[in-house]
């Protein structure tokens, strides 16, 4: 009988047998092959070259970027809202990392009487759509961003409406209609109509007002967003790998399985501002609902002239909200030269969306929902003293799921199981406990929101103004953000008018 110790070594000289020929058989194919200069300079060694480039992916969030460095979210940004989601404590020692010397750092202002804790009050309630048969009355202050069920798992969709409902704010659907998942989490729903009308289209495409009504019946969806154009890739639709449309998402999508849903890169039926007001009128005509659109700035003339033909029309005809989406917004597939370069910054088109609704005198009519890159209660707070009533957000509430950004997002390998369809990755993904998580970071952002509101001297977050905020500019000193955008300022909102 063989001894332990002569099976171990026969085993070895095999494993390094296999080992050889594997090696002479990559050192031919290297050196053979034409596509790549490095396996063919470096036959077998070049190999390590692509294995290196993808895990440095994952390592330098660990070991070598520093906290405040990584893009797109940095270690200390999704620290804050690991611990917001995990109730842990949220205070820090010694000093901010922050850096306050670069152009664009937000400060906001201490009042030198804050408000007490007594005088605190709850976040006021705001009601959209005060022309429709329903309008919708909120306090939340920091809702879920549009996310399709496709783009995120079953339990990512089941955790993210628990969650929102446990803490009283609303969750955007995405473009991908309306799935059980949605509401059976029992929150408040946003109803995203995208580019494709996924959900609510017939066999040719078209919007179909008997599916409208049918998603209207629904006493959880309280409002419908006409999604025009995404932070992530303006002038782009959706795009949806054909590994991630299952049976299921595809009967929902109304599309075939398997294939890529790519939406188109507009609505075809919507050309101007006029016929963005018929389709707006449309849609709330047949579900009674608020109406709004989402859309990345660019342009903006187009905002005046929209502005203009609602004063042509009459007050009830308005958008009953626009939701402004960053040039920083996320998404899980677009193309790099869209990511990169299309679109503006929330810090600028925020101020100027709120500006030109101001001087038309439409700035009460249309609630304003700020979105794109708002994870932390600084942004939040700025969004507000820009002149937001609402911020929603995608990505950080995936953080509160348990989001690593691992940049896998398009290739449904999500390691968290959040954006993909892989059973054995979703198991790691517990809706129970991730919907505490993302009712955790809810909350905790609604109250270090106010701890900021309070510090400032108004006693809920939706009272802070420009003034209340303080922007660093090239030569390291701050200036009001009311200076730098104006024209919400009542003294010159009276001066534009009379000399109009």
């Amino acid at each position: 009988m063989f001894s332990v110790v002569e099976f171990l070594a026969q085993l070895f000289v095999l494993l390094l047998g296999i080992g050889f020929i594997a090696v002479a058989v990559f050192y031919v194919i290297d050196r053979s092959q034409t596509k790549h200069a490095v396996r063919r300079n470096f036959p077998v060694i070049g190999r390590f070259r692509y294995w290196f480039e993808h895990m440095g992916e994952f390592f330098r969030q660990y070991f070598f970027a520093m906290d405040r460095e990584e893009m797109p979210f940095n270690r200390a940004e999704r620290s804050w809202v690991y611990r917001a989601a995990k109730g842990v404590d949220n205070t820090i020692a010694f000093g901010s990392t922050r850096d306050l010397k670069p152009r664009g750092t937000v400060i906001f202002v201490n009042c030198p009487y804050p408000t007490l804790e007594r005088d605190a009050v709850e976040t006021s309630p705001v009601t959209i759509g005060p022309h429709c048969g329903n309008p919708y009355t909120t306090a939340s202050l920091f809702n879920i961003s549009g996310m399709s069920y496709g783009a995120v798992s079953r339990p990512a969709v089941l955790a993210l409406s628990n969650g929102a409902r446990m803490a009283g704010v609303w969750m955007n659907t995405g473009e991908g209609g309306l799935s059980p998942w949605h509401l059976e989490g029992g929150a408040d729903l946003v109803f995203q109509i995208g580019t494709a009308k996924y959900g609510v289209r017939d066999d040719l495409g078209v919007l179909s007002e008997q599916h409208l009504a049918e998603i209207a019946a629904h006493d959880k969806v309280k409002m419908f967003e006409v999604k025009l154009s995404q932070g992530a890739k303006p002038g782009k639709g959706g795009i949806l790998p054909g590994g991630k449309v299952t049976g299921e998402i595809a009967g929902i999508r109304n599309i075939a399985a398997g294939q890529d849903s790519i939406s188109p890169n507009r609505h075809p039926d919507i050309d101007s501002e006029q016929e963005l007001l018929d389709f707006i009128e449309t849609v709330r005509g047949v579900t009674g609902k608020p109406v709004g659109f989402k859309t990345v700035i660019g342009a903006y003339g187009w905002i005046d002239r929209l502005c203009q033909e609602v004063k042509v029309r009459g007050e009830q005809s308005a958008p009953d909200f626009i939701t402004v989406d960053s040039a920083d917004g996320g998404t899980g597939a677009a193309p790099m030269s869209l990511m990169d370069y299309m679109g503006l910054p929330i810090k600028e088109s925020l101020p100027l969306v709120v500006d030109i609704l101001t001087r038309h005198g439409l700035r009460d009519r249309i609630k304003v929902i700020a979105s794109g890159k708002l994870i932390t209660p600084g942004e939040v707070a700025w969004a507000l003293c820009a002149g937001a009533d609402f911020v929603a957000s995608a990505r950080g509430y995936m953080f509160a799921l348990g989001c690593i950004q691992a940049l896998q997002c398009n290739k449904n390998t999500c390691p968290t199981g959040i954006t993909t369809h892989d059973k054995s990755l979703q198991r790691g993904l517990d809706p129970v406990d991730k919907a505490e998580r993302v009712q955790r970071y809810a909350q905790g952002m609604c109250k270090e929101v106010g701890v900021i509101a309070h510090s400032c001297g108004v006693p809920e977050p939706r009272r802070l103004k420009r003034f209340h905020c303080r922007i660093v500019q090239q030569d390291g000193r701050s200036v009001p953000l009311d200076e730098l955008y104006p024209d919400c300022r009542p003294e010159l909102v009276y001066q534009r008018g009379q000399s109009q």
